[in-house]
């Protein structure tokens, strides 16, 4: 049993905590390059946000993936704007590996949120909500919209403030080296 748990600390270190960021870096073009990827992982707040089924969730459900993690509100044009684009890149590459995960922060009334992803045919994005804003705050979201990306850890790699064309040829380049790079 103890040569098996020395096997494993061995392949576990061997395995990067963190790839390299300039190379991620690189990979930038159009308006992926507000992206602003940290030179190593930060943690995120834990608090607690409200699932599209109305229980409690937090963002440890999500570990295991890379997540896109996008801050929204029905009354915010950019955000409106970047939506489809966000549910067109989780169709695309969503999966076991990875996940678009959209929380509607502040004010935003189930029915509300409901309606826009009716309206803009989006299908495969969840309808979570924070509607003390709690989470937002804890994670110094100033504005709408901002998009954070996790690692497989549930820690912040890189945040962009703005919208996005999140479904383009830069954002998936640099997402997918993202996903390889932390398997």
């Amino acid at each position: 049993m103890t040569r098996l748990i020395a096997f494993v600390a061995l392949c576990l270190s061997a395995l990067p905590a963190f790839a390299d960021p300039a190379a991620w870096a690189t990979l930038r073009e159009g308006d992926m390059r507000k992206l602003v990827i940290h030179d190593s992982p930060r943690p995120v707040d834990a608090a607690p946000f409200k699932a599209a089924d109305g229980g409690e969730i937090t963002l440890d459900a999500y570990r295991g993936q890379v997540v896109v993690l996008n801050f929204w509100a029905t009354w915010c044009p950019p955000c409106r704007k970047e939506m489809p684009m966000l549910d067109a890149l989780n169709r695309d590459m969503g999966g076991d590996d990875f996940q678009v995960v959209t929380v509607a922060t502040g004010r935003n009334s189930p029915a509300a949120m409901t309606r826009f992803f009716d309206e803009a045919q989006i299908d495969t994005l969840p309808l979570h909500n924070d509607p003390t804003m709690a989470m937002a705050r804890g994670m110094g979201v100033l504005g709408l919209p901002v998009t954070l990306i996790l690692d497989r850890e549930g820690q912040e790699i890189a945040r962009m403030q703005g919208e996005a064309t999140w479904d383009g040829d830069s954002a998936r380049a640099l997402l997918s080296a993202i996903i390889e790079d932390t398997r």
